[in-house]
């Protein structure tokens, strides 16, 4: 069995309300910091061991988060995406957290994109991998996964908690089921991320997280496909913070197409295809994903008063970056 590193700082904080939110932190406590939103399913341990490991050699913080209704988060109903944001900040403020980057995965694009437009001077980069786009409103597209969120969101507001909670009860007593069902879904997937789930890193990275987090509470889920079935709160071409998205090119959960839609309303933004690779396939480039976003955060230091910019806290003349 592949032995995963477990986080250095997990537990959750208040967030206003009497509610909590859950958090685990790997990598430097005190060094550059990234919060990681999982995946709808997920939780707060789905950050892949190469990230953990990156993160841990150089300099770099990755918090990742359960959305309310899942780990050790308090289960809650925001009124639309951006509202996720102030639980965040409240997050951040609580761990002393200034500046940050955010990642992505797929349902937790939203509230990456999110972020980004609710606090433009503490949110330096965002990283997108299979992004969910909006549903509704003037910056649609219709397709994918979130049009079945469309026609089931009027019977999940009504049985969406009672569902999760079932699930959560058969996942806390059959914990022999967890590893059978990540076999299931590889073999209804795409090649892509067949063969990423056979990694025995991977494997161990999503068992890691169904147990410790997905067990606890499965309501989030259906909180995630009742907030993406409206509109999100804010536009996405208001967003000014550098975003760089990576999408599969066989993503059967999310169309490509989307990415392209959505880097298209982006005024800052760069698309990172994927060839051959499905939903999950961003999981696998985390090396490469925080190379580039840790990139694009030095390129927003401010140059000093002699011609100078700072480069991982070092001055560089601009004619050398050539």
């Amino acid at each position: 069995m592949f032995e995963i590193d477990r986080p250095k700082l997990e537990g959750s904080v208040a967030v206003g309300d009497g509610r909590r939110l859950g958090f685990a932190q790997f990598g430097k406590l005190n060094a550059r910091p990234y919060f990681w939103l999982h995946g709808t399913p997920g939780a707060r341990r789905q950050i892949p061991p190469e990230a953990r490991e990156l993160a841990e050699d150089h300099e770099m913080s990755i918090i990742g988060i359960d959305r309310p209704g899942v780990g050790s988060s308090t289960p809650y109903r925001y009124e639309n995406i951006l509202e996720f944001t102030g639980d965040l900040l409240a997050l951040a403020d609580s761990l002393d957290i200034d500046e940050f980057g955010v990642i992505g995965l797929s349902g937790g694009g939203p509230y990456s994109l999110a972020t980004a437009y609710a606090a433009p001077d503490r949110c330096k980069v965002v990283g997108i991998m299979g992004g969910v786009a909006p549903a509704v409103g003037p910056e649609a597209i219709g397709g994918g996964a979130v049009e079945l969120a469309k026609l089931t969101a009027p019977l999940l507001k009504v049985a969406g908690a009672p569902i999760g909670k079932v699930v959560s009860s058969l996942l806390s007593v059959a914990r022999p089921i967890a590893n059978p069902a990540i076999d299931i879904y590889g073999r209804l997937s795409p090649i892509g991320d067949r063969e990423l789930l056979e990694r025995p890193e991977f494997r161990a990275m999503f068992l890691d997280d169904l147990l410790h987090g997905g067990s606890r509470r499965m309501e989030a889920p259906f909180a995630d496909a009742i907030i993406f079935a409206k509109e999100w709160g804010f536009r996405v071409a208001d967003i000014e913070t550098p975003v760089r998205w990576w999408h599969g090119d066989k993503d059967h959960i999310i169309p490509f197409s989307h990415g392209e839609h959505m880097v298209a309303l982006l005024p800052n933004a760069k698309l990172f295809e994927m060839p051959n690779e499905s939903h999950l396939g961003g999981l696998g480039f985390a090396r490469t994903i925080l190379t580039e976003l840790n990139k694009a955060w030095d390129e927003t230091l401010p140059a000093d008063p002699v011609g100078l910019i700072v480069v991982d806290g070092e001055p560089v003349d601009p004619l050398d970056l050539t």
